[in-house]
């Protein structure tokens, strides 16, 4: 499954300037890992956010998001955002900015590098 390289590049200079950001292809796509946990990702044209169950609920709310059902079952801590959801760069760096905000209060995973 093919994904947006040009939504993935918006999202990596968003990142950028974040330390601990790494890729990993996953899901078809590319996903970005803050301290080895996900963070964000790109499948298809859409983007991936991992907010946690309660934000990710919250975030449903709001227009051009989506449950994560990629394995056929709901993913409650994930989320989509559609391609109309994320169109300006103040759009996409509001997105990408809950999902740093969610993962940065995780611990980092073991054998991950800060």
């Amino acid at each position: 499954m093919a994904y947006s390289e040009k939504l993935a590049e918006r999202v990596r200079q968003i990142l950028q300037p974040t330390a601990g950001i790494t890729e990993k292809k996953m899901f078809g796509g590319v996903a970005f890992m803050l301290n080895g946990n996900m963070c964000c990702g790109v499948s298809n044209n859409e983007l991936m956010l991992r907010l946690g169950p309660e934000r990710a609920q919250k975030a449903l709310q709001e227009k051009n998001t989506r449950e994560m059902d990629f394995t056929g079952r709901v993913i409650k801590s994930m989320l989509f955002v559609e391609p109309a959801g994320i169109r300006t760069k103040v759009s996409l760096m509001k997105w990408v900015g809950k999902a740093l905000d969610f993962v940065s209060r995780l611990p980092p995973k073991q054998g991950t590098r800060r």
